[in-house]
């Protein structure tokens, strides 16, 4: 290994813990925190570290896999905020919503480490949808009446992704291997941890 791809493996080490230690201080899950206006929606999804690592990897999957998959989280936010507010549960929503951040890291570790090359757009956009729908769900329970909450939840969520897709298509790729096997790992821990 030389001097300078030591140094990388090193940076990505120390950026990835320091990165794991400020979002320790987040709750694993903001699930039941929604209320008020925009403001309140934008830091929504902000807040629970579920919900960042899902947003960061739909959009390391949308430069990595095929920017379709877009599409597709937003039909998974619409589907699972609609049955949400209808009223709608899911079993073990919580854990689900963990194990969703795990599927999507599993889908990058398979594009980026699989000998047969991308997956298909409609089973990568199936795996994103599920995973963003079961979120949205979440949401539609506990979100207020209020347009401009989701409004704010929206713009917070979509600026996550794009960052996230900006960042991931400019950075090698062994980097979004990194971040993939990071979600993989998280997404089972915080299943695991219990919910307030």
């Amino acid at each position: 290994m030389t001097s300078s791809s030591q140094t990388r493996s090193l940076a990505l080490a120390g950026g990835a813990g320091f990165a794991l230690s400020l979002l320790s201080g987040l709750p694993a899950s903001a699930h039941g925190l929604a209320e008020g206006g925009w403001q309140s929606g934008f830091a929504h999804p902000l807040l629970g570290l579920d919900h960042l690592l899902l947003l960061v990897g739909v959009g390391a999957a949308s430069s990595a896999i095929d920017a379709s998959l877009l599409a597709f989280a937003l039909a998974g936010a619409v589907f699972g905020s609609v049955l949400g507010l209808a009223g709608a549960a899911l079993p073990w929503a919580e854990a689900l919503a963990a194990l969703a951040v795990s599927a999507v890291g599993l889908l990058l570790v398979r594009t980026l480490r699989g000998s047969g090359g991308r997956p298909a757009a409609g089973l990568a956009g199936a795996v994103v949808m599920a995973a963003v729908a079961i979120h949205a769900l979440l949401h539609g329970q506990e979100a207020p009446g209020p347009l401009g909450w989701w409004l704010g939840a929206g713009l917070a969520s979509a600026l996550v992704v794009g960052i996230s897709s900006l960042l991931t298509r400019r950075l090698d790729a062994r980097w979004t291997l990194g971040l993939a096997v990071l979600l993989c790992l998280a997404g089972g821990v915080l299943a695991l941890v219990p919910t307030a």
